[in-house]
Order: structure tokens, then sequence, then C-alpha cells
């Protein structure tokens, strides 16, 4: 068995190793390529410059794959998302397909602007308004961001992956804050996979 730091990896808890083998999160290029695209095409509903969030559904949902990304330093803070039950019905951890449709509670794919926070059901959250025809029914979907108990490291590795929501953007309760303050009204988040 492999080791980590010295330690056998027999003698770690399986989260432990399990975690040790999940790849580094990384942004995929063309996903990047596209969110900034999305970033000019919609410059002018964009009021909230300093951060630009990329959720990468290419990756599993074991993986940090929503990257905040410091549209000034270039510097990325990855955090895990969870998708719609309705993109992975199996829950193979893998978005399978996105959906717009209401009722479909899937993950829908393009550029949204942050709107107004809330409280909910799930706490404080924030509203999206879908910029683009994969997504333009966002709000009549009531798709948000909003923190989730089954979104948590742990489970990503205990499991190999994390819960399903409804076709919102769920995060763990420790990176809620984190996401809400820097990705404020005006913001952008644009979601998609290659």
């Amino acid at each position: 068995m492999a080791s980590i730091a010295g330690v056998s990896a027999a003698s770690l808890p399986i989260s432990a190793v399990r975690a040790q083998e999940l790849p580094k999160p990384e942004l995929s290029p063309e996903i990047l390529k596209r969110a900034r695209a999305a970033f000019a095409r919609h410059d002018k509903r964009i009021w909230q410059r300093e951060t630009m969030a990329i959720a990468d559904f290419s990756a599993p949902s074991r993986i940090p794959r929503f990257h905040m990304l410091n549209m000034i330093s270039g510097e990325t803070t990855p955090l895990l998302v969870a998708h719609g039950k309705g993109s992975d019905p199996g829950h193979s951890g893998w978005v399978q397909h996105f959906s717009n449709v209401p009722g479909s509670e899937a993950t829908s794919a393009g550029s949204y602007i942050a709107g107004e926070s809330y409280v909910g059901q799930h706490g404080l959250s924030r509203r999206l308004i879908g910029l683009d025809p994969e997504n333009d029914q966002a709000e009549n979907r009531a798709i948000v961001i909003h923190a989730a108990w089954y979104v948590d490291p742990s489970l990503a590795a205990e499991r190999g992956k994390i819960g399903r929501s409804q076709g919102c953007f769920a995060f763990s309760k420790d990176d809620i804050g984190q996401v809400l303050w820097r990705l404020g009204p005006g913001s952008l988040l644009y979601a998609d996979k290659a």
C-alpha cells in the first residue's frame, strides 16, 4: 500500500486514503475560455467585476469544481458544489446532461447573474438570473445558491460523490458564507462542461 508522509495507508482512515487518491481540482481550459467569452458577451449586465464563478461540471461531484476566479490576480478558489438530480438520475456523481425545463430538477448550463440574497429553507441564499436560452428559466425554477448538508468533503471522500440538489448550486455550510460574500449581486456565474 502507498504511504502518506511516511505513514502506511493501511493505518489511515478510509476517507484519508480516498482523499489522497482524488485528483487535484483543475479548471478546464476550454471551460475557462467559454466563461471569459460569456463575461465579454454579458458585459453590460455585470457590475460586480472582482470575482467570476465558474462551475466546471466536466469533473465529478467529489472534486472541488466550482472555481471562484479573482479577475484581478487570476487566482482561483475551488469549492465543492452539487448538481441537480435530473442531471444525474443514477447518482453516479457525474453530470450526464443539462436541462432548463421546469420540474426537471436538473442543472442548467450557461451564464447567470447573481441577484439579491434572502433567507429561505436552506438559510442565507442568493437568487440567480439566467442570461442565456439554456438557463433563462432559472428564476421560474427557483435555481439559487444555497447551503446543503449533503455537500461535505467527508461525504466526497467516503462515498466518492456528494449529494444532489434540485438544480441549485448547493455548497457546504462551511463554504456558503465565502460564496455569498465573494459572488455578490451583479457577479457572473458560468456553468458548463467540456
